[in-house]
């Protein structure tokens, strides 16, 4: 079982984190636009999707440095 404190578990809790923030994110984005205010939405949309795109690189990345430990 891999340390607490190991680098792949770290990186992990970072991801897990990410996840968190994105999720929290969207939840005020729908609120936000709910408001009446769709132009902010879909700025922050266009920054979510970015994070979307980038995680599942991150979870293969994750996913490998692990087998190595």
């Amino acid at each position: 079982m891999p340390s607490e404190y190991s680098l792949p578990d770290v990186l992990e809790r970072m991801y897990q984190n990410q996840l968190a923030l994105e999720a929290a994110i969207m939840e005020l984005t729908l609120n936000v636009e709910a408001h009446g205010h769709a132009n902010v939405g879909e700025n922050v949309r266009g920054a979510l999707e970015a994070i979307g795109e980038n995680s599942g690189h991150i979870k293969q990345g994750l996913a490998r440095l692990s087998k190595l430990t």
